[in-house]
């Protein structure tokens, strides 16, 4: 993993409701943020100077490059064709969801009880790869911020394998306006996808715990 010692440079890949909401939260909260979609920078740049000002539209491999923290919030059925060396030191944030149901059935993340997350570390092998953010939706993430320390700040799940990497994202969700939950491996992040109680459900940090140590019970 790359170490980062000052505020880290945010890429965003993914310019639909839920990049467009992570890259103005983290605009607003001081980071360099770049964002990038499936078309040119100057197809976006209107659009991201009047829903995401103060981010700078890329390339996505540029916008990779320029990233210390690249944030997936593409569609997933575009995952599978980024190319793995664009990532290598990276810390990955992955926001996405494996949702059959809702994105139909994709064989890429057909693995049994094999996280959705655990098969982005797998092909994203020179890279760190954290979950976060993908167990709320777009709105959410502007509408349920809140300062440290106020008593109904939401808890967000972050979990990932590299220790240093799950500690860096949890510091920005902080700075954002949420309460991190930190684990330390990226299994644990099966707790925040689809059809689990965490999934969608707005939570303190205590009534968060209280859910996972039930489920891991379980």
């Amino acid at each position: 993993m790359n170490d980062v010692t000052t505020a880290p440079r945010i890429a965003v890949l993914g310019a639909g409701r839920v990049g467009s909401a992570l890259a103005r939260a983290t605009t607003e909260a001081g980071y360099s943020v770049s964002v990038s979609a499936s078309g040119s920078p100057e197809d976006l740049d209107l659009i991201a100077s009047v829903v995401m000002p103060g981010a700078t539209p890329m390339w996505t491999g540029d916008a990779i490059t320029a990233g210390d923290v690249v944030v997936l919030a593409l569609p997933l059925h575009r995952f599978p064709a980024l190319d793995p060396a664009l990532f290598a030191g990276k810390i990955v944030v992955d926001s996405m969801n494996y949702w059959p149901p809702i994105d139909g059935r994709q064989d890429f993340f057909e693995r049994g009880d094999t996280g959705s997350s655990e098969i982005v570390q797998e092909h994203l092998t020179r890279a760190d790869v954290v979950k976060t953010f993908n167990h709320l939706g777009y709105h959410e993430i502007e509408a349920d911020r809140r300062p440290a320390g106020d008593p109904n700040r939401r808890a967000l799940g972050v979990a990932g394998d590299d220790h240093r990497a799950v500690e860096l994202v949890a510091s920005i969700v902080d700075s954002i306006g949420f309460d991190p939950v930190t684990f330390d491996s990226l299994r644990h992040g099966r707790a925040f996808q689809p059809g689990e109680p965490i999934f969608g459900t707005p939570l303190t940090r205590p009534r968060f715990l209280d859910l996972v140590s039930d489920r891991a019970a379980a």
